[in-house]
């Protein structure tokens, strides 16, 4: 009995790996662990039977959780916008854009996945969509097919770490903070691991130009009369739209938090291009090329929805929840635009909806049950001494936080280990002097190796479910194109699980890549609060009388007045009144 009442937590927590062994899904094998342990432990008497009755009031306060509605509004905007044809028009356009130059494909799918990511955060809607629509085009002319898989799948997995997305909101109800400062703390980190990705192709452009070959002539189908490609008026619209935005950025205050900067003058050089585009079209002018309008018009509706969406968030206009729901609305408006909405589309988008809201919130009840009796176990303290007693202070804890996650993101999605792992670090962390915004930003990013990770990524088995598994015919060239293997797609995610643990060491080595979008706090020091007086001021006895309850000297009796300190007064009768006001 002794030695259960001191090991019941890491025995419990070995019984969570058994019965995940054993093949049951996560969210019983979390409540199957709890109830199993709690009523153990009930009857040894190593807890107390009354611990269960929070059970029912734990599970109501999920239901009453608004934060988690946020889930099924984006999840439903994400899925109308995939099936809409959005990511369709946008690799189309975008692989035009950069077809002439070697890796331009590349480019073009990285920058259509932080475009999807900002607009649908779904991984599985991104990497599916990219793979049935560019896929076939790299392979067409030439690309390397672990090159081409590889930027697939990791552009996709891009929607786990750059807002809105559903790991962040997930993160956010388990540390107890804000959705909407993981938002802008994973802002500025989405985009930078968007560049190393860009930087990867840079160098197998430059290393292995074979790899990664330019469109040729024949495929580049958005020319002018002329037969050029329409460039120039493009550069000219991008400078213009740029230099605008920067004017507007540096006419802001300069305690304007950077998300919010970046979001606004996003806004004004878009609205300048889309005007512009707009005028040249209505009157006719003839100024801009075909390509200039194309990728105007193409790019305004996603950027407008990014807008929508993220930028109310971070202006502080909409919560997380609203801006779903505005999201969801603008989706909508989008695939009605474009002529696509239908009853089939809604039920299958309703559907798919429904089935992952269900999985997060039955996931989220076990790990409920699970937490409920590892509490009463002591577990917490028991994680809590393990890690804080690790050398190197907060940075030996963030070392083997990491590599405990990376090793644990081989077997599980970023949905268990939110649920499992995460309520456990939250709070040592926090002991530690951790920001629990930053160290969840930080855990968002390496979770994002879980859909990378050979051989059970996610994103790997989303793009195998599309890539070809037998040679055939290209219905274009006529020419045979072999097929896709597995192996192929696991050596094609290497480089870019490495770049994301890159990504890892640059946030903590700058932690102002997060800190640097949050809103600026002002705190304020009670004790350092001078209450000073007049020098000259005539004594006013009644008014201290009044003010502070200082007792009246007796009838006849002409004492000094006491000197007291001001401060110690004024929380007197702070006291005093809040006690009258009671």
């Amino acid at each position: 009995m002794e030695f259960l009442s001191a090991n019941m937590a890491p025995i419990m927590f070995a019984g969570l790996i058994v019965f995940l062994l054993m093949g049951f899904s996560v969210a019983f094998s979390l409540a199957a662990a709890g109830l199993f342990f709690g009523f153990v432990g009930i009857e040894l008497g190593l807890l107390p039977a009354s611990l269960m009755q929070a059970l029912p009031l734990r599970i109501f306060g999920i239901m009453q959780n608004d934060t988690l509605l946020a889930i099924p509004f984006f999840t439903f905007m994400g899925l109308i916008l995939e099936r809409s044809g959005m990511a369709e028009d946008l690799l189309d356009t975008i692989g035009q854009l950069f077809g002439p130059i070697r890796g331009g494909l590349a480019f073009a799918v990285i920058f259509v996945g932080a475009m999807l990511a900002a607009t649908t955060g779904v991984v599985a809607a991104s990497v599916i969509s990219m793979g049935l629509i560019s896929l076939p085009i790299m392979l067409r002319y030439g690309y390397d097919r672990r090159v081409a898989s590889g930027v697939i799948a990791a552009s996709g997995t891009l929607a786990q770490i750059i807002p809105p997305s559903l790991v962040l909101i997930i993160m956010a109800d388990q540390l107890g903070r804000s959705v909407g400062d993981l938002y802008k703390g994973a802002f500025i980190p989405g985009f930078v691991l968007t560049g190393l990705y860009v930087g990867y192709v840079v160098l197998v452009a430059m290393f292995k130009p074979a790899w990664v070959p330019a469109l040729p002539p024949e495929a580049r189908t958005i020319r002018e009369d002329d037969g050029s490609a329409g460039l120039k008026s493009l550069g000219f619209l991008a400078v213009l739209s740029t230099s605008l935005a920067i004017v507007f950025a540096k006419t802001r205050p300069a305690e304007t938090p950077t998300d919010e900067l970046i979001v606004l003058s996003l806004c004004v050089g878009v609205g300048v291009a889309f005007a512009l585009s707009v005028a040249n079209r209505v009157l006719k002018l003839g100024l801009l090329s075909r390509m200039a309008e194309r990728v105007t018009f193409v790019l305004i509706p996603p950027l407008g929805l990014i807008f929508l969406v993220l930028g109310t968030i971070f202006l502080g206009i909409a919560t997380p929840t609203e801006g779903g729901a505005m999201g969801a609305m603008g989706a909508l408006l989008m695939a009605i635009s474009r002529r696509r909405l239908d009853m089939k589309l809604m039920r299958q988008a309703m559907d798919s909806t429904m089935k992952l809201s269900c999985f997060v919130v039955f996931i989220l009840l076990g790990s409920t049950v699970f937490s409920l009796t590892f509490q009463g176990v002591d577990g917490p303290h028991w994680v809590e001494h393990l890690l804080t007693s690790l050398p190197g202070g907060q940075l030996g804890f963030l070392i083997v936080v990491n590599i405990l996650i990376f090793v644990l993101a081989f077997f599980l999605d970023f949905f268990e280990l939110s649920f499992i792992v995460v309520p456990l670090l939250g709070p040592v962390a926090e002991k530690l002097g951790i920001d629990l915004v930053w160290f969840g930003v930080l855990l968002a990013v390496n979770m994002q190796t879980s859909f990378m990770h050979p051989p059970f990524g996610f994103a790997l088995f989303y793009l195998r479910s599309v890539a070809p598994n037998d040679d055939y015919t290209d219905k274009l060239t006529k020419k045979p194109i072999a097929k896709v293997t597995t192996g192929q797609i696991y050596w094609g995610a290497v480089p870019f699980v490495v770049i994301q643990m890159i990504m890892v060491g640059l946030v903590i080595a700058f932690p102002g890549m997060v800190s640097g979008g949050l809103d600026k706090k002002t705190d304020v020091n009670v004790d350092n609060i001078v209450i000073e007086a007049e020098p000259n001021a005539a004594p006013q006895e009644n008014n201290q009388d009044q003010l502070f309850g200082t007792p009246s000297a007796a009838s006849g009796a002409q004492e000094a007045p006491k000197e007291e300190d001001p401060m110690d007064a004024f929380k007197r009768a702070a006291e005093r009144d809040g006690a009258a006001s009671q």
